[in-house]
């Protein structure tokens, strides 16, 4: 790495904890908010039983000043209609009375109104507070955990950047690795498909002079010959089309393929048997789950058989209720798991096809007693049949 490429981890280190004091005090000032909006929200709430009281008292006074007031109205009609039986004193009694209850019932109820919209204003006030105290509280969780999330899962800054390098050298890897398999499949095109269509193409040129020359009979024995090299080629091509993607998946599940897949492993494998074992009951997923699942099982093998140097594999299928539980396990030369190296190439790309299926991966192995490898795959996706 050159030098203008290397991060300073002691300026990082000064970054965060600024970072990390900015945060921090920003959640106390919002603290501070939500509580003086707490006690604001107090005082409102204890307004607003007086109000609701007052209410009460006015509403009662307004229905007995109703009603003395529907009284003296009455009372003015009679005196009216019978003003002869009346002197002008109780008359005049009379309509100040009527005239006084409807004042004061005019000004009780303006009272009232004025009152409700108090009520009602209060009751507005208080609930944007409480929808201000509530947003304070869920910011100030947020807050607290990136406050967690910053003083606990980064605090290895340096740890966290070297396992960036080591997703950016896999990348990098995986590129080369494609590259390579370009380069391998054109090889065994070129010496397989390739050589065998150009003798195809010669020996039908071959068949047509020997038929001219020689007869019917000699070009029939030399058509015999060429169908066999075409049934290799064939053969050649079937093979190079099943190793970059088993046609068998999309139409037998990956039950059937695995089996079929590891029974041709065995045959250009002498000395090593496979057992496979399908337990419960079998399910198609999405063609995603059942590719990275024969990945899986395939990079364990073709690992086993170059690396372990074993005489038996096991390939065990547990078809659960919520998960398909995939474990290979050999009796190869194993390895001291101290010294695995989590960032080889291999696991990391088996844990990345497992992070991509939100499965679980666990690998065990002792030195001369073989290895296991246990997946766990949760049925996210089932294929619809």
């Amino acid at each position: 790495m050159k030098s203008h490429d290397r991060l300073d981890i002691a300026s990082l280190d000064i970054i965060f904890n600024r970072m990390l004091e900015t945060i921090t005090s920003s959640k106390d000032d919002i603290f501070i908010i939500s509580e003086q909006s707490r006690r604001s929200f107090e005082e409102m709430r204890n307004e607003l039983e007086v109000v609701r009281y007052e209410i009460s008292l006015i509403i009662n006074e307004a229905d007995d000043l109703e009603r003395k007031s529907q009284l003296s109205k009455q009372r003015l009609v009679q005196v009216s209609k019978g003003f002869k039986d009346f002197s002008e004193e109780q008359i005049r009694i009379a309509y100040e009375n009527a005239n006084d209850l409807q004042t004061k019932l005019l000004i009780t109820r303006q009272k009232e109104k004025q009152l409700r919209e108090k009520r009602d204003d209060l009751e507005r006030r208080m609930k944007a507070l409480y929808d201000t105290i509530e947003r304070a509280d869920h910011i100030v969780n947020q807050v607290n955990v990136v406050i967690n999330y910053l003083t606990s899962d980064l605090k290895n800054v340096g740890l966290a950047l070297e396992q960036a390098k080591i997703k950016q050298d896999f990348g990098i890897r995986i590129i080369a690795a494609q590259e390579e398999e370009r380069r391998r499949l054109s090889r065994e095109i070129h010496d397989g498909p390739a050589q065998m269509m150009a003798n195809v193409l010669m020996r039908s040129s071959l068949i047509e002079r020997s038929y001219k020359e020689k007869g019917i009979e000699q070009a029939i024995a030399e058509l015999s010959e060429l169908k066999v090299t075409v049934r290799n080629a064939l053969s050649e091509v079937r093979r190079i089309i099943y190793d970059l993607r088993p046609m068998a998946l999309d139409d037998l599940g990956i039950g059937p393929t695995l089996k079929k897949y590891l029974s041709t492993v065995m045959e250009y494998n002498p000395g090593v048997m496979i057992h496979y074992q399908s337990s419960g009951q079998e399910c198609r997923l999405s063609s995603e789950q059942e590719v990275a699942i024969f990945r899986l099982v395939q990079e364990c093998v073709t690992n086993s058989l170059k690396h372990a140097k074993p005489k038996d594999i096991d390939v065990k299928m547990e078809w659960m209720k919520e998960a398909v539980n995939i474990v290979v396990k050999d009796n190869g030369n194993g390895f001291e798991m101290e010294e695995v190296k989590e960032q080889s190439f291999g696991l990391i790309g088996m844990r990345e096809r497992i992070d991509l299926l939100d499965g679980e991966m666990k690998l065990h192995s002792l030195l001369g007693k073989g290895t296991i490898i246990m997946f766990k795959i949760p049925y996210s996706q089932i294929k619809e049949t």
